[in-house]
């Protein structure tokens, strides 16, 4: 009997339709592999892309400002300081650029240590150009505490170095006092915009650091308060404990009855009085005269310094409501009016008797001369 016929089979040594072939499991790992090394790829290049463009784009400054770079720091640190300064918005854009640009170019880059001027809205690119040719700041000019508004755009008329003219004086108060350093050229509107800036980024930082419970509402009231401090002394060491004078005397209500502030409503921005001080200036009538008006003048008497400013907003706790001159170039501090008077008294003794003294010295010296002449 016939077997019934069966298909053929396989030749010999060939793997069964459905057998899995072999290397195909290896073959899906290098395409696997393949893909994620192109999405990598991708990846990489679309944030180098995206780094580069922050690198090109104008930056975050909205005024010029000089950074300091010290010597000994490296490119990591260097970028970090840019950033904290408010001159770059990314500074792993700043250290892969520099990177690749070191690699790529014909040298590597070195950032130079120095101050640098940062001009407005200066890009990353710009700004590593400046720091790797090392163009540092030429010039610099001190701008001193207790300066009105219309002095500092003098002086600045006075620098050579500057250029343009200021057709409007900036608000009293609104200049920070320091040393600041510029190109040669920059127009004088420019600085006076960075010295604005500095003011409002120092104030607003002093501002968070104040104490609680001040007879002061907002950093305005603040820069007018700091700046009668900075017109009443000299002297840093008596700066906190005058502010608390006139901390305590707003708190009472009491008016803060400055000289400062009777001059600076006569003569404004002009600065001095140019002679001693009266009753009847203590008696006119001016925006500024607290000792006729009640509570802070209505703008700043002057662009005070950060250490009257903070002084104003961390005064030590006393209970001193007067000061007066002791003769010697500080002052005397009562807690009442009994003890402020005996203080005056003993002020204008110490007057009368230097009075005195420079009138003998004076004497003295024209007799030597008669003297010397007769001879």
């Amino acid at each position: 009997m016939l077997e019934p016929s069966r298909p053929p089979g396989p030749p010999r040594g060939s793997l069964p339709p459905n057998a899995p072939r072999r290397g195909s499991g290896f073959m899906r790992f290098l395409s696997g592999l393949f893909t994620l090394i192109l999405f990598l790829m991708l990846a990489a290049g679309s944030m180098v892309a995206l780094l580069y463009h922050q690198f090109e784009m104008p930056g975050p400054l909205a005024v010029s400002r000089v950074v300091t770079v010290p010597k000994g720091e490296g490119r990591i640190e260097i970028a970090t300081r840019l950033e904290k300064e408010g001159a770059i918005s990314n500074r792993w854009a700043f250290i892969v650029n520099y990177l690749l640009r070191s690699a790529l170019g014909p040298k590597p880059l070195e950032l130079k240590a120095g101050d640098y001027e940062i001009k407005k809205n200066a890009s990353m690119a710009e700004i590593m150009e400046t720091l790797t040719q090392g163009r540092g700041v030429l010039s610099k000019i001190t701008i001193p505490e207790g300066m009105t508004s219309l002095q500092i755009v003098e002086k600045l008329r006075e620098e050579d170095e500057l250029t343009g003219d200021v057709t409007d004086i900036p608000p009293e108060g609104s200049l920070l006092p320091d040393t600041y350093r510029f190109s040669k050229g920059m127009e004088r509107r420019e600085l006076l915009e960075r010295m604005q800036g500095e003011m409002q980024r120092f104030l607003a930082a002093a501002w968070e650091r104040r104490q609680p419970s001040l007879p002061i509402s907002t950093p305005e009231e603040a820069v007018i308060f700091a700046s009668i401090v900075e017109k009443e002394t000299g002297r840093a060491d008596e700066r906190g404990r005058v502010a608390a004078v006139f901390m305590n005397r707003l708190k009472k209500g009491m008016r803060l009855q400055s000289d400062p502030t009777v001059i600076y409503g006569i003569v404004g921005g002009q600065g001095s009085l140019g002679r001693a001080i009266t009753r009847a200036d203590l008696d006119q009538k001016t925006s500024h005269n607290t000792y006729q008006i009640g509570g802070l003048p209505p703008t700043p008497i002057c662009n005070p310094g950060r250490s009257a400013i903070e002084a104003t907003l961390a005064p030590p706790a006393t209970t001193d409501l007067y000061f007066v001159a002791d003769g010697t170039g500080g002052h005397t501090f009562s807690d009442t009016l009994k003890e402020h008077n005996a203080a005056v008294t003993n002020w204008r003794k110490v007057e009368r008797e230097r009075k005195k003294e420079a009138e003998a010295a004076a004497a003295a010296a024209s007799a030597s001369f008669l003297r010397s002449r007769s001879t």
